[in-house]
């Protein structure tokens, strides 16, 4: 994040904002029942790639989930570009990643109740 431009800060908020309205809008049954959040979007100086981070819960759902969301990134990226359409010339590529901040807070839950 250090270092980004205030167009891009804005950019990959508006980016943020935009997929998890995308997701929100299909439900969690198109996600197999899990709960699918976009937690940081970064995007890269020339606006072309745009880093996607997605926490997924329940976590024994992740593997799955995560397939199902990289199998629909062109529909979602086509989503996004329809949505932004006024705001950018091109829509960036779209790269997923796991967000497993989520895991680490549950994991420290079960420590602390021990």
């Amino acid at each position: 994040m250090e270092g980004e431009s205030t167009r891009q800060l804005k950019v990959a908020r508006e980016i943020q904002r935009h997929l998890a309205e995308i997701i929100r809008s299909k439900g969690m049954a198109a996600f197999d029942g899990a709960l699918v959040s976009v937690s940081g979007v970064s995007i890269s100086p020339d606006l072309a790639v745009a880093k996607v981070y997605v926490s997924i819960f329940p976590s024994a759902k992740q593997g799955k989930v995560f397939g199902m969301i990289q199998d629909s990134v062109r529909a979602l990226r086509g989503e996004l570009g329809r949505q932004m359409a006024k705001q950018l010339r091109i829509v960036p590529e779209l790269v997923f990643y796991l967000d497993d901040s989520l895991d680490y807070v549950e994991h420290i839950d079960e420590l602390l109740a021990k």
